[in-house]
């Protein structure tokens, strides 16, 4: 990759003259909204500025930086520092328009990109946002940055400035969503990193920032608290209007689940988002909700399910043949643990994007699904193309038929059950460690049911519990065997797969394909949705990568959450309007706003 020097740049500024300047960018077609657009569809435009939000957070952090791989950062973090060129709509599967870009231009086929920067765009301490802050964000991003943000770098052929307020990158390989993702990176002031090491983790530098909140005080292990800037230079940019009324975003960060929900009890934390159905039913009772001064709001969303369970590390050997991640989820006695933990109020995850029209038949695979699979059809699992579903228990707590099939695949991979204890061979027992994070008493639950199903079969794994730190300097190194895990997948699904689940992402430390998938049809899947010319190919590619991947049994999946529960103070109010991804990532601080 090679930054263009000014010379260079000025013989090229000819080229690309049929390319017009636009208001936004879509992965097909145009975007929905028009260039006049005044706000977003399902923003309050009238909403009052004010209030604030208090939410509980379980662990702890010992970083403010959440661009680099190292330290523990509060999620929410990246969503609030640094402003980016443009801005995702909640209401269209992929579909970008201008924050701090006020235009963007692409090639014919998506062979490049150019960004037209605001002139009012300015940084929390007043200065302006300049190409120069630009151009090092992506580069420093691209080369020290976490690992999320690599891939797009090595993809970027060029990056050139083409005038005062304009740059352009140029790709060194066909893929039509790189002109979306370049829209989406955040933009850093550059001279606040002067004789800085950007890739230390430290609470000692907080980031100046070009978007709507900063960070106004923290203490790691107890809180951090944002402020709604008051000069925020974007309040009338189109994208922003309505949005960010909140003047405070507050994180309480509490040593368990339990702690934190006692704290939103009486009144230390004004809003809740509750993934327990049965507590849910259950202790939802208490004086704040009685006398309405806490509002109980169930919201639904139109998001693929995504995959929530617990994750096999197949670089391990108890895990790297397929019919021993079979045993253990068929071992998994779902339907009893769905009962006994939300009233079987939940239904199971099926598929990475079931719940939604990306996921994966159940049947044979048929028209062009079959026919992206056949070329790999020798180096699959069998029912990858016939058709694979999650099993299902009869909901006993003996599991009689899922314990049989446990021990039928455990058999055909070499293992039997030997005085009790599952063995190979040589007499050596199988067994493994079940990595869970700290304060996590539901997880801990599941675990403590499953323990009991795997003492069917001669299993008996070792639980580790691990704080914050400890889990993220774990789960960064792959050193676990099976561990709690959560994948948020979109309707648009694009080069963040590479990440989750491409190969060249296996053994990346700090990445995230924690099973360690290395498939080739995985790769190409992933190729194909990212280079479809039609909406199509592309939903047959994601159905196939679907299939792949849930067939290649990583994970034993749980429930999956297809609505959101929501328990908020009574003066933090949300729009009628819901978009098709409803809460994320828009959630609360984003669109709602507090009205006493």
């Amino acid at each position: 990759m090679r930054i263009l020097t000014t010379a260079v740049v000025l013989g090229l500024l000819g080229q690309g003259a049929g390319a017009q300047p636009q208001h936004g960018i879509a992965m097909y077609g145009d975007p929905a909204l028009p260039p006049d657009f005044v706000s977003l569809p399902y923003v309050n435009v009238d909403a009052p500025k004010g209030g604030r939000i208090v939410t509980a957070e379980v662990g702890s952090f010992d970083s403010l930086n959440p661009f680099i791989r190292k330290g523990s950062v509060p999620w929410q973090l990246r969503f609030f520092l640094g402003e980016s060129f443009m801005g995702r709509s909640l209401d269209e599967p992929f579909a970008l328009y201008g924050v701090l870009a006020e235009s963007v231009e692409t090639g014919p086929n998506r062979e490049w990109v150019e960004f037209t920067l605001r002139q009012e765009a300015k940084f929390s301490d007043g200065s302006p946002v300049t190409i120069d802050d630009v151009m090092w964000s992506y580069e420093t991003l691209g080369t020290e940055g976490h690992p999320r943000y690599l891939g797009f770098w090595a993809k970027v052929e060029t990056m050139e400035q083409t005038g005062p307020r304009s740059v352009r990158f140029t790709f060194n390989v066909e893929d039509r969503e790189l002109a979306l993702l370049a829209g989406m990176r955040p933009i850093l002031q550059k001279a606040q990193w002067d004789g800085v090491d950007f890739a230390e983790s430290t609470t000692d530098v907080v980031p100046i920032s070009s978007a709507p909140y900063v960070i106004d005080d923290f203490e790691p292990g107890r809180y951090l608290s944002l402020r709604r800037n008051p000069d925020y230079w974007g309040v009338d940019v189109p994208f922003r209007r309505g949005t960010n009324n909140l003047d405070e975003v507050r994180l309480e960060f509490f040593g368990d689940e339990t702690a934190a929900f006692e704290a939103f009890k009486v009144g230390e934390v004004n809003s809740n988002r509750e993934f327990n159905v049965a507590r849910w039913e259950s202790q939802y009772n208490f004086p704040a909700i009685e006398n309405g001064d806490v509002v109980l709001s169930v919201l639904p969303h139109a998001r693929p399910s995504g995959m929530t369970g617990f994750v096999m590390n197949s670089r391990r050997s108890q895990f790297a043949d397929w019919r021993v991640r079979d045993a253990m989820i068929q071992i998994f006695n779902f339907e009893f643990i769905n009962e006994a933990m939300t009233g079987s109020a939940q239904p199971r995850i099926t598929s990475y994007w079931s719940n939604s029209p990306l996921g994966m038949s159940h049947d044979g695979a048929t028209g062009r699904v079959l026919e992206f699979l056949e070329p790999f059809a020798d180096d699959l699992i069998p029912d990858t193309i016939t058709g694979y579903t999650v099993p299902v228990s009869d909901g006993t707590e003996r599991n009689r038929a899922g314990t049989g099939a446990a021990l039928a695949q455990m058999e055909a991979a070499g293992w039997t059950v030997q005085d009790g204890v599952m063995k190979d061979a040589n007499g050596a027992p199988f067994t493994f460690e079940i990595l869970l994070g700290q304060g996590s008493s539901e997880n801990q639950a599941i675990v403590d049911m499953y323990t009991e199903s795997l003492a069917r079969i001669g299993v008996t794994p070792t639980v580790a519990i691990a704080d914050s730190a400890q889990f993220k300097e774990r789960t960064d190194t792959y050193n676990f065997d099976m561990t709690y895990y959560r994948r948020g997948v979109s309707l648009s699904p694009g080069n963040e797969q590479y990440s989750y689940y491409g190969s060249d992402a296996a053994n990346e430390v700090g990445g995230r394909n924690l099973m360690g998938v290395q498939s080739l049809a995985v790769d190409a899947m992933i190729g194909r949705l990212l280079t479809s010319d039609s909406q199509d190919d592309f939903v047959s590619a994601v159905k196939a990568l679907d299939r792949v991947l849930t067939s290649g049994r990583y994970v034993i999946p749980i429930y999956q959450w297809n609505i959101s529960r929501l328990a908020h103070a009574k003066d933090l109010r949300y729009p009628d309007y819901l978009p098709i991804f409803g809460d994320w990532p828009g959630w609360q601080p984003d669109v709602w706003w507090s009205e006493p």
